[in-house]
């Protein structure tokens, strides 16, 4: 369902117009939920990383959340298959990229944030938990502060959780950083439970077994 609720928010699909938002969110909030402009002179940085591929490669499991003003705040982007997107990522994403932004090269503890994520868009590889098959769907979800803490974020996990039900997933997993205390306390309230810890970061996964049905 598209129309607007709970305080004039909606939910649609994905579409081409949105990508230049989704940039923009993924910058607004890559600080650990807060604003990432101030650390990265290329505004689209991190955008090509966590947010445009999808789009791009998975755009039925793409929505956006829309204001009552009409803009675009927030998104859910999901991934069914992890280790299918990594490879359509690597093969069909990363070269209309690469060709754009440099490879970094001398020390890496001299690299600025951006240039850390260009490194990355150069040596790609496969981040995701060992229990991969279990929770083998992933997602990632970034809302402006606007709609933050108005019940949208749980709009939007339910949004695409129910479309991963409906295509069969057996579990979701996402990564969450150490410093967004906010957005792990969301996400285990939601039920997802701590599948591992790396520096700096946990996985975290929810198991989607169970009724299969499409959102209302």
């Amino acid at each position: 369902m598209t129309g607007r609720t709970l305080a004039g928010f909606s939910i649609r699909p994905y579409e081409r117009r949105d990508l230049e938002s989704l940039y923009e969110i993924c910058l607004r909030t890559g600080d650990s939920g807060g604003d990432a402009t101030h650390l990265h002179d290329d505004p689209q940085a991190l955008g090509h990383l966590y947010a445009a591929p999808y789009a791009a490669l998975e755009p039925g499991l793409a929505f956006v959340l829309e204001a009552p003003d009409g803009s675009v705040c927030g998104y859910i982007l999901g991934a069914l298959d992890t280790r299918e997107f990594h490879e359509r990522f690597v093969r069909e994403w990363l070269p209309q990229v690469q060709g754009r932004v440099p490879d970094p090269q001398g020390d890496p503890e001299s690299w600025t944030p951006t240039e850390r994520i260009y490194h990355r868009l150069h040596h790609a590889r496969l981040h995701a938990p060992a229990r991969l098959d279990e929770y083998p769907s992933h997602l990632h979800i970034d809302l402006l502060p606007v709609a933050q803490g108005k019940g949208q974020g749980r709009r939007l996990m339910e949004r695409l959780l129910g479309e991963l039900r409906t295509r069969g997933s057996p579990g979701v997993h996402l990564g969450v950083g150490e410093k967004n205390v906010r957005a792990y306390g969301f996400y285990r309230r939601l039920g997802f439970a701590e599948l591992e810890r790396a520096p700096g970061s946990a996985f975290l996964g929810l198991k989607l077994e169970g009724e299969r049905h499409r959102p209302e």
